[in-house]
């Protein structure tokens, strides 16, 4: 990152909300500090199992169809809630949600790509390479490369489980690192947009961009099959579970956040996936997954750690 003003920011406001709390209780600083954690592990719930209900919705509008009802939804909703100002905002502002809009486009239609060639957790396995490579470059404290190191243990742990990666399509295997490499552009910029952007205003007017960018494409592969009434009721799901839920609680988080942390705990991302997929799409757990998912979320709290003993001012304690 560079040196530029909205680089800057975060890290401002990050201090003035510790210096805020650092009179309150401790109960008061606790809950301040784990806020924004509660945000990011709610809206991963929410992206993962919303993602395994598309890949159930795969089969009738196929994966480009279904990235395009689920933006398309999502756009209207927050629109509609949101009614964002359009009038007032500068150059910088309006590239800054343009590069939202793109990035998220790429994350969605990438992922699903992936999703219907490889099974659901792999490709979050893969496709969460790209927030944990942010993690290291963008941190600031020796600590959180250790989190980072044991995070991809576990991925890589749960990626070669049960028969290994040689049977996976090396196709999907791409479009997941992909998608991965646009996930960590859509954490950067969506933490941009968030400082620039009253409420979620932003985040409406970049999934309008994504939606219109993908729209061409699901009226190509899917045409008439994205109107029928199942269809569309099915989409709507996915797209207030996967995007405006998640989005929404994220871009909220990442205002309170470091970007470090926050990708960090993206490594939740394969063990939720895994659950969303033993309990929707029937996939059972080995013991290997079981283990690789103990590593993420080992990772998961210590990042979570380092993040609230940070925001307190306080030293770690002993074992």
């Amino acid at each position: 990152m560079n040196g530029s003003r909205t680089d800057s920011q975060p890290r401002t406001a990050h201090a003035a909300d510790s210096t805020g709390t650092e009179g309150a209780p401790s109960g008061s600083r606790r809950a301040a500090a784990l806020g924004p954690v509660g945000l990011v592990l709610a809206g991963c719930v929410s992206v993962q199992f919303g993602g395994a209900l598309a890949v159930t919705l795969m089969p009738r509008a196929g994966a480009v169809g279904v990235v395009t009802l689920r933006l398309i939804v999502a756009a209207i909703v927050l629109l509609v809630v949101c009614r964002p100002r359009l009038r007032g905002h500068s150059r910088a502002d309006w590239g800054t949600v343009l590069a939202f809009g793109v990035a998220m486009c790429g994350m969605n239609l990438l992922f699903y790509q992936s999703a219907s060639r490889i099974p659901l957790g792999l490709a979050v396995t893969f496709e969460v390479l790209g927030p944990l490579t942010l993690s290291v470059l963008a941190s600031r404290r020796a600590i959180n490369f250790l989190w980072a190191g044991l995070a991809l243990c576990g991925v890589f742990l749960l990626g070669g489980a049960g028969d290994g990666l040689g049977g996976l399509d090396p196709v999907g295997v791409a479009f997941a690192v992909a998608a991965g490499v646009c996930w960590a552009l859509y954490i950067v910029f969506s933490a941009r947009t968030g400082r620039r952007f009253p409420q979620a205003d932003g985040l409406a007017l970049a999934m309008a961009v994504a939606a219109v960018l993908c729209l061409p494409l699901g009226i190509a592969t899917a045409g008439g099959r994205l109107l029928d009434p199942k269809t569309v009721a099915l989409g709507s799901a996915v797209a207030i579970l996967s995007s405006v839920l998640p989005y929404t609680l994220e871009l909220m988080a990442l205002r309170r956040l470091p970007a470090s942390t926050f990708a960090v705990m993206m490594s939740l991302e394969p063990a939720i996936a895994a659950l969303a997929g033993f309990l929707i799409l029937s996939q059972a757990l080995t013991w290997l997954e079981a283990l690789a998912i103990a590593l993420v979320i080992a990772a998961s709290m210590g990042a979570v750690r380092t993040q609230v003993t940070g925001a307190r001012k306080l030293p770690v304690p002993r074992d």
